[in-house]
């Protein structure tokens, strides 16, 4: 086999503890940092069902676009700069291309485009770029990275037409894209939101998504203790919960052999839910303070845990660092929030990524 398979990759956990209440927490700067969610998962446990509040904010996420086979140099279209990149939070993705394999593109809310090239497609662009650093013997893959919104880049200078040039008439990539835009603010000649995004949208075939929600009830489930728990263990206990793998390992299943961690517990119930989609930040940030507010009730249970993936196939990850796949791609963070406004965070990453922040 051509794969060791007794051999556990390496992977990256950063773990922290603090308070809602410490003005220096970082909860706010690791959210808006992780550009690129695909998933958010919640546990609230000794809860039958989703409460109202949490199920609006859910159900409120902000809708997304995909444009089919979008060419990558429309992204410098002037009225699009204009309208949508100058006013910040474009969240843009490249979508069912393969960070190992295929030609990936990111433009992230502060306007830096990254592109993770293939050797070839990169000669091709003729713009320049820096090796991947997660090539192994030979420099097969390369990373360009623009800022849109620098005075170098804007539109008929010399640094923006070299990039146009290439990504118009050499390269020619296209791809299908994930879009959507969160502005903040807006006025009356900068419209936010989808308005900001109809030029470009009318110019291609497209469809508008709405996140997808979905949740589960759980009975008599296995718990440990949140608070002590070592991280490794009770990351991989929530991922069982959230993937609907019992824990319980009786003998004769031959399906998994994860068991609860110890000390444990046992929850007569507890709700799992989640949304997959683009998901934003700023979405996420306020869903982490409704869940707060729920805390703050009084309750049998004192804690509810949230994590966030990032998608597989982005070309950055925290901050807008490289992001790479050898055999597992992952990268999340989870956040278990306790009623005395405490918290644990836990930063999480695979082999082909830089530490978390």
């Amino acid at each position: 086999m051509s794969v060791d398979l007794d051999q556990t990759p390496r992977s990256v956990l950063v773990r922290e503890k603090s308070s809602f209440l410490d003005h220096k927490n970082r909860i706010s700067s690791q959210v808006e940092q992780f550009h690129f969610n695909y998933k958010v998962s919640v546990l609230l446990p000794e809860c039958s069902s989703t409460p109202s509040h949490l199920d609006t904010v859910l159900n409120s996420f902000s809708s997304f676009y995909l444009i089919n086979q979008l060419p990558i140099y429309e992204l410098l279209d002037k009225d699009f700069l204009e309208t949508a990149v100058y006013q910040g939070s474009v969240y843009g993705l490249s979508y069912r291309s393969r960070i190992d394999e295929d030609n990936c593109v990111a433009l992230m809310p502060n306007g830096r485009l990254s592109l993770s090239l293939d050797k070839d497609s990169f000669e091709l662009l003729g713009v320049e770029g820096k090796p991947s650093r997660f090539n192994h013997r030979t420099k097969s893959r390369y990373v360009v990275s623009v800022d849109l919104t620098d005075s170098s880049m804007a539109p008929g200078g010399r640094g923006y037409q070299r990039l146009l040039t290439g990504l118009r008439s050499r390269l020619q990539l296209n791809t299908d894209f994930l879009l959507s835009h969160h502005p903040g603010e807006t006025s009356h000649h900068h419209p936010g939101g989808g308005a900001s995004l109809q030029a470009l949208l009318s110019r291609y075939d497209w469809s508008e998504h709405r996140p997808e929600v979905s949740s589960h009830t759980l009975t008599d489930l296995s718990c440990p203790a949140p608070r002590s728990c070592d991280p490794h263990s009770f990351l991989e206990w929530i991922g069982a919960v959230d993937g609907h793998i019992n824990c319980e390992n009786s003998s004769s299943s031959f399906l998994s052999s994860l068991v609860c961690p110890e000390p444990k517990t046992t929850l007569s119930r507890a709700v799992s839910v989640s949304v997959c989609g683009l998901l934003l930040p700023q979405d996420v940030h306020h869903l982490i303070q409704q869940i707060r507010c729920y805390l703050e009730q009084p309750q049998l249970e004192s804690w509810a845990s949230l994590t966030v993936h990032g998608f597989v196939d982005s070309p950055v990850t925290w901050g807008g660092n490289e992001h790479g796949v050898m055999r597992g791609g992952e990268n999340f963070y989870s956040l278990l929030m306790f009623h005395d406004h405490t918290y644990q965070l836990h930063l999480a990453t695979g082999a082909h990524d830089t530490c978390p922040p």
